[in-house]
């Protein structure tokens, strides 16, 4: 019987896209890949470590894992590997962690599933890191995410990531493409694209070589794939002709991903975004001219060193006047090897979770304002498979979630519907209609 290996992933999409390419590596290799307790011989995490949070989940998996099969292989990857290759090689039962560099070399690395009482460390300068590994996810869900980009060159005060993943590079236009058309003739719908810094693609070998636009010109073009969607994209980045192809395109969906992180400007100064708060309400403004019915999601780091009561209103009230349609609230934590972990002015914790509270509550008004737009308008849904309470879900192309009984016929497909009224737990009911697109 061949051998059983079980993922688990934490973090961010482009981890995702990445544990599966880990995983077709498994496949070539004659692994068979099992569900994380199904009693595998080998467990392999890919972490993250944006928030100290993330590190605690981490150790939480690896304690679980082992309550599942306790002799089994214990391998940790990905970015508080790099990070911290000491700090896990310290957690009870970790066999193998694996840096940047060496991560999508597991298959080299791992001779002997034989636990020992050292864990062995493979943990290479991040500098090492600067190849691009192309990777993207399949088979747990109705869209694929697509890396194209990694690493990052900025120096944001508080960020960890250039240290745990380079500088930032990319794939060739081509190759992407040829990607694009593999996923669409395994029956995928949708791919979002995925990178560290996705609008900075285009940098091969230190030098810029293309432009985002360029890309996302070229994946429009590829056929089978309905949408595209893109993930996150800094607001300095997203260009006036990017939004303007979005705003023409068929394929390329009405939805944005744009991190703000402080809607003051001197916090953006102390975090070293590069961008003021005008660049980033000019950028909602000239979506909204082009495509009114467009979401825009929005990420925020409250209680940042310095962060004043007036900071924090400041904040509220931009956001509050933007319009956005939900919000990704982070609570600052603070990160070693970073500038702002030196940095005066600390926020009390009490203050942080007070402030977190208070733009969740503002993220639930603007996702709930926003559902109400759209309501008694017709739009296209791709149906995933999760069932939960005898409810299946999808997404418009406009990032609305909706929910319907669960037909098993629906997996997969786009559908014509009605959005007609929000359901007790924050859902769009519809009713199908394929006539009303007749019209």
């Amino acid at each position: 019987m061949n051998r059983k290996v079980a993922f688990y992933t934490l973090g961010c999409k482009l981890n995702y896209s990445e544990t599966s390419s880990i995983g077709r590596l498994f496949n070539n290799a004659g692994y068979d890949t099992v569900d994380f307790t199904a009693t595998p011989d080998l467990f392999v995490i890919n972490t993250c470590s944006v928030t100290d949070h993330a590190d605690k989940k981490c150790r939480k998996v690896v304690k679980e894992a082992l309550k599942i099969s306790p002799e089994a292989y214990v391998v940790i990857v990905g970015c508080y590997a790099q990070l911290k290759p000491k700090e896990i090689a310290e957690i009870p039962g970790v066999d193998m962690v694996l840096g940047a560099a060496e991560k999508f070399r597991i298959i080299d690395h791992i001779t002997d599933l034989t636990k020992n009482p050292k864990t062995l460390i493979y943990n290479q300068p991040v500098s090492e890191a600067n190849e691009f590994i192309p990777a993207w996810s399949f088979g747990d869900r109705t869209r694929t995410f697509l890396k194209v980009q990694d690493g990052c060159d900025y120096s944001c005060s508080f960020c960890t990531i250039p240290l745990a993943r380079g500088g930032s590079r990319s794939d060739t236009i081509e190759h992407a493409v040829e990607q694009a058309r593999e996923i669409a003739a395994s029956g995928v719908k949708e791919i979002v694209l995925t990178g560290v810094n996705l609008g900075d693609f285009g940098i091969r070998n230190g030098e810029r070589e293309d432009r985002f636009l360029d890309l996302v010109k070229a994946l429009d073009r590829v056929e089978g794939i309905k949408r595209f969607r893109i993930s996150s994209i800094e607001p300095n980045l997203l260009s006036d002709e990017v939004i303007e192809f979005v705003a023409s395109s068929e394929r390329f969906v009405p939805h944005f991903h744009i991190p703000l992180q402080s809607g003051s400007d001197k916090i953006l100064g102390l975090m070293r975004r590069r961008y003021k708060r005008e660049l980033y309400a000019n950028r909602v403004a000239k979506i909204k001219e082009l495509m009114p019915d467009c979401c825009i999601g929005v990420d925020v780091i409250v209680g940042f060193p310095g962060e004043t009561r007036e900071d924090f209103i400041d904040t509220y009230n931009f956001l509050n006047g933007l319009d956005v349609s939900y919000l990704h609230v982070f609570t600052y934590s603070e990160r070693e090897n970073t500038p702002a972990a030196e940095m005066n002015g600390s926020v009390p914790g009490s203050t942080r979770t007070e402030r977190s509270k208070m733009l969740h509550i503002l993220s639930d008004k603007k996702r709930r304002a926003f559902y109400e737009s759209q309501l008694g308008k017709a739009a296209e849904v791709l149906f995933e498979g999760d069932i939960k309470e005898g409810f299946m879900h999808g997404f418009t192309r406009n990032y609305v979630k909706v929910k319907t009984k669960y037909d098993p016929v629906l997996v997969n497909e786009l559908k014509h519907v009605l959005l007609t009224q929000i359901s007790p737990d924050g859902d769009v009911e519809i009713t199908e209609s394929e006539e009303i697109f007749a019209h």
